[in-house]
């Protein structure tokens, strides 16, 4: 006997295209939004419905008493103004990877902002993670020096999914993405200045193996090249997926790393592996002695 009974049809799965912007960010912030703006074009213009650019994109320099000097309010802050017209411009959701900025007590901070596509600033996230590094043959660095750490963690609801906010150092951090997947995160964005000695050792694999654990999209917009002095970064911009699959590596040079993005496969692979539900709670180790 047949059949008849008409089978339900699935809703579609949610796709977009997704762009990370590379570049190299110096000391000249009007030529380093310039450039932007003619990158964010070039992705709309390939297709792009959400645009990442790196962190520190719109000025990067050695002097920390520059970068002090440099810092804007919000809304003092001419280089988030022009990003956030060009997001308007061309009707696409935009992640500023991040600005150098003062926050409202006047203290700098390192801050991604989110801006839709009406050009509205609709999240901000400042860098928890401060990059306080003596890594051998690269000079030392504070972060924590010029910056004030930021204190809670950020999702916010895109078309497409939950994109959980961090930035650079944050990325060797894995509890703070656990969090975010845990409050809802499908996507998560890691735009950084990686450094070209720890980027070759690091960056791939710190960043696939964020994409692995929790089942999410990572969208990691980089700058590379030479901002100042000796200063190297790494570049390769990336978009991993949630299998831990590089779909788009935009090696060096000025560019995108640009993939279209089908929802689909955070299910998929949360469901195949399903370790964000099996998270169990624990008693840590005594620090200092053994049981």
């Amino acid at each position: 006997m047949s059949d008849n009974t008409a089978s339900a049809t699935p809703a579609p799965a949610a796709r977009f295209t997704a762009a990370c912007i590379q570049h190299c960010a110096g000391d000249d912030a009007a030529a380093n939004v310039a450039t932007l703006i003619g990158l964010i074009g070039e992705a709309r213009a390939a297709g792009a419905d959400f645009v990442a650019l790196p962190e520190a994109c719109d000025f990067l320099c050695g002097d920390s008493q520059r970068m002090r000097d440099y810092a804007q309010s919000a809304e003092k802050h001419q280089a988030l103004h022009s990003l956030a017209a060009c997001a308007a411009q061309h009707k696409l959701w935009l992640l500023i990877g991040s600005l150098t900025m003062k926050n409202e007590t006047g203290d700098m901070v390192n801050r991604s902002l989110l801006v839709n596509p009406a050009g509205e600033v609709v999240s901000h996230y400042d860098k928890i993670h401060m990059f306080d590094a003596s890594v051998p043959g690269m000079k030392v660095t504070r972060e924590s020096d010029i910056y004030r750490p930021g204190e809670r963690a950020c999702v916010h609801d895109l078309p497409w999914g939950r994109l959980g906010l961090s930035i650079c150092y944050d990325l060797r951090f894995p509890h703070l993405y656990r969090s975010l997947a845990h409050s809802g995160a499908r996507l998560l964005a890691v735009p950084s200045a990686f450094m070209r000695p720890t980027g070759e050792a690091h960056w791939h694999a710190l960043l696939r193996s964020r994409a692995i654990e929790n089942g999410c999209f990572v969208f990691a917009p980089a700058q590379w090249g030479n901002p100042y002095g000796k200063r190297l970064s790494y570049g390769h911009s990336l978009i991993v997926d949630p299998w831990g699959r590089v779909l788009a590596d935009a090696q060096e040079g000025d560019g995108m790393a640009l993939a279209e993005i089908d929802m689909s496969r955070v299910d998929e692979s949360r469901a195949a592996i399903s370790s964000l539900q099996h998270d169990r709670p624990f008693t840590p180790a005594p620090a200092g002695q053994s049981n």
